[in-house]
């Protein structure tokens, strides 16, 4: 009873049959058709992601004096700036490959460490990739396509029986 009312639901809002695309993070569906205030959007993304970059290398900066303060010595210092520059620099790497291709769960969850020390990185590939698409478009709009081919294939087979 439930499935025929939430299908009969589903057809009068207007919901087409079929898979349906994935929602990407502070876009939504709106990538699909690009409608919905999406340039509005990854406007908003790409400003959003410099002002906290900015503010991330701020930080970085007041712990850097905040170093220089406590003088650790010249060792340390160029120890803890060269870990900041290195898993920012594989955080963007990693980051910039996600996009393309979905990284394995188990690589992820072993990188989240170095993705959260080398923040800037990830908000840098971030802030690239709104400059183009929604971060994540391309990979999302590929899988949405191929799943909407194979869909399309099988369908006729379906409504001939």
């Amino acid at each position: 009873m439930s499935d025929e009312a939430g299908t009969t639901a589903a057809t009068t809002a207007g919901a087409t049959a079929g898979p349906r695309p994935e929602p990407i993070r502070f876009f939504g569906t709106t990538w699909v058709d690009h409608d919905g205030g999406y340039a509005v959007r990854r406007a908003a993304a790409a400003v959003g992601a410099l002002a906290v970059i900015v503010a991330g290398c701020l930080v970085l900066r007041f712990a850097y004096e905040g170093l220089e303060i406590a003088a650790v010595g010249g060792f340390v210092t160029v120890l803890v700036v060269t870990m900041f520059a290195v898993c920012s620099a594989l955080a963007f790497r990693h980051t910039w490959a996600g996009y393309a291709q979905r990284p394995a769960p188990d690589t992820q969850s072993s990188l989240r460490g170095l993705l959260a020390i080398g923040f800037i990185g990830t908000l840098t590939a971030y802030f690239f990739r709104a400059l183009t698409e929604a971060p994540g478009e391309h990979l999302h709009r590929t899988e949405y396509e191929t799943a909407r081919a194979a869909y399309n294939r099988r369908a006729p087979r379906r409504r001939g029986r």
